[in-house]
């Protein structure tokens, strides 16, 4: 069986992997996603953006690319596509339109609950199956729609939860982001936090980065020490404090006390503002939110991310309220998703 894939994002080619481990050896993977998994059409590391103006400056780069994909479909039994709406969206309306008979399977849905309703009812005629990982999404498509829970794919990933905390933090985690701008803003902020709290401070840095991003990137690291094995580090870790993304979900479910940091471009910001009908930019406290009236954990955006605010939400924060959250997320959750979707694609 050919399948062409569509997998942008790093985190979106992490839970990729963990489904090709589920598929039969005969599966061939065509398009884009890590070249550990076959021979991508493109270098994952080209596609990075942040925000919407640098999705912009790279638009006729995306269209072409897009083209290129359509062209692939012609050859496939199915089509896979993870995350990233933005490409794949319109990329499944063009590949129904001209191969009406090919069956598209989307996994890791375009959060249209959140700021485009409207995607909803084109979602449904568009795509065959929809592949849902957040418990409360089906509710907002109509019974008709095509739509499964078919478990969060982080629960295929990570293998070690906290069931009991130390009683004193004695290592703090550190996860500025996976992109260059995240980085490069949360980084003077994350230093100046580490000397005020005088706690042994651990960076994670993403594994497929180089030493050249490293060094561009972080700046001076002297003060902490380095991980590449994020999950590992977190569950080692007694606090992080964390970009906004998928790390925060892990965090989490992991069950590591952690404060959300993010800093967007302030015309990114203004926009997705006016777009997105949300109260919490946290994928964990918005699903946390669905079962109950009150936030998993602090979140600090843009002006407010300072060191001083940092520490003071750090000082007030009761880690044993957050680990009885976090076994409830996991539950809610249920199960990894891995599984189900392979047998999805094989049926």
């Amino acid at each position: 069986m050919k399948i062409l894939v569509s997998a942008l994002e790093h985190s979106a080619n992490v839970h990729l992997k963990s489904l090709k481990k589920e598929l039969s050896a005969d599966v061939e993977f065509v398009g884009i996603f890590d070249s550990e998994l076959g021979k991508s059409i493109v270098d994952l590391r080209s596609l990075a953006i942040m925000g919407f103006v640098d999705a912009f400056k790279k638009l006729r780069y995306f269209l072409k690319l897009n083209n290129q994909m359509l062209d692939l479909a012609c050859g496939v039994d199915k089509v896979l596509l993870i995350d990233s709406s933005g490409f794949n969206l319109p990329l499944a309306k063009k590949i129904k339109k001209k191969y009406p008979d090919k069956e598209i399977i989307y996994y890791i849905l375009p959060q249209a609950w959140a700021w485009k309703k409207k995607r909803i009812p084109v979602l449904e005629k568009t795509i065959d199956h929809l592949a849902s990982i957040l418990p409360f999404e089906k509710d907002y498509y109509s019974k008709s729609a095509p739509i499964t829970y078919v478990g969060h794919p982080l629960l295929d990933q990570i293998t070690h939860f906290k069931e009991e905390l130390r009683p004193e933090v004695k290592q703090i985690a550190f996860m500025p982001g996976s992109r260059k701008g995240e980085i490069k803003k949360l980084m003077p902020i994350f230093r100046e936090l580490r000397e005020k709290l005088s706690i042994e401070g651990i960076i994670i840095i993403p594994k497929h980065f180089t030493k050249e991003d490293i060094q561009e990137l972080y700046g001076n690291l002297s003060g902490f020490k380095i991980a590449y094995d994020a999950h590992k580090t977190l569950y080692e870790a007694d606090f992080a404090f964390i970009c906004s993304g998928t790390a925060t979900l892990e965090a989490a479910l992991i069950g590591t006390p952690f404060i959300l940091s993010y800093i967007a471009k302030p015309l990114d910001y203004f926009i997705a503002s006016r777009l997105v009908k949300l109260s919490h930019i946290g994928l964990s406290n918005i699903m946390f939110t669905k079962f109950n009236n009150r936030d998993l954990h602090p979140e600090f955006i843009q002006n407010e991310v300072t060191a001083e605010n940092l520490v003071k939400a750090y000082k007030e924060y009761d880690r044993s309220t957050f680990l009885n959250d976090s076994k409830s997320l996991r539950a809610y959750l249920q199960h990894g998703s891995s599984r189900t979707v392979a047998s999805i694609l094989q049926s």
